[in-house]
């Protein structure tokens, strides 16, 4: 590459890069918004909606199109011609599909926050089934007492057959919910088949909290195996000079 073409070539590339930068800058609206499910302190009057809530969908998945744009354009100023427009094109799918492949860290931590206190949510909603309290007043017992991204949703539920919809049809709203799938297919069977709501509730909460114990240990289990090769990196250096270099210096010192 000459130096003429050099320079538009450098131009292009930290426009790009500029601009890719200030893309990946978290929004302003993420600073300021309030985590999902936490109350209001001067209202009480229930979690922030949505759209009160900063973006969690990723700079990435925020602004695909642009990227797209930027990382097409970018290979058709480098190249030019048909063939720049070609790989361009190309390029643009393709930054368009990498980008829709990442999952945001923000619904990442929202998931695994979700499975991690789903059977806390469960146990706790069926000692208040067990304890009397209709399905309704439960979920919003629950709802109160341990306020997150787990049970955000049951509000939903509980408003719905406050209002006296069909329970197992209020229900079925969890299957949307990853985490809380589970609670919301066994109470939409349990209505639809007429089995005690609060047997199908402890059940479930002794299932998930089994399946919690074994996440656990599982990746306990995994600790050692994932270590094993960092701890192989670093102790190959002191191996190879205590043990392996004094040997070799051995054997040519006594050729010699």
């Amino acid at each position: 590459m000459t130096a003429t073409s050099l320079g538009p070539f450098l131009a292009v590339v930290a426009a790009l890069a500029s601009s890719s930068a200030v893309l990946l800058l978290p929004s302003s609206d993420a600073h300021v918004a309030r985590a999902p499910g936490r109350w209001s302190e001067r209202s009480g009057r229930g979690p922030a909606p949505a759209a009160a809530r900063g973006d969690d969908r990723g700079p990435l998945l925020r602004h695909r199109p642009v990227l797209a744009l930027l990382a097409g354009s970018g290979v058709v100023a480098v190249l030019g011609g048909v063939a720049g427009v070609v790989l361009g094109a190309a390029a643009a799918v393709g930054c368009w599909w990498a980008a829709g492949r990442v999952e945001p860290a923000g619904l990442r931590a929202r998931r695994e926050e979700v499975r991690r206190r789903a059977p806390h949510v469960v146990a706790l909603f069926a000692a208040a089934l067990r304890a009397g309290a209709a399905p309704a007043a439960a979920l919003l017992l629950v709802a109160d007492a341990l306020p997150g991204p787990a049970t955000d949703p049951v509000r939903a539920v509980a408003s719905r057959l406050a209002l006296g919809a069909d329970p197992a049809g209020a229900w079925r709203g969890l299957l949307a919910e990853p985490g809380l799938e589970a609670w919301g297919r066994a109470m939409a069977r349990a209505h639809e088949s007429g089995a005690s709501v609060v047997d199908v509730v402890e059940r479930l909460a002794d299932d998930l909290a089994a399946t919690a114990r074994v996440e656990v240990e599982d990746r306990a289990r995994t600790v050692g195996v994932r270590a094993a090769l960092p701890l192989g990196l670093c102790l190959l250096p002191a191996f190879l000079l205590v043990g392996i270099v004094p040997l070799v210096a051995g054997l040519l010192g006594s050729l010699w």
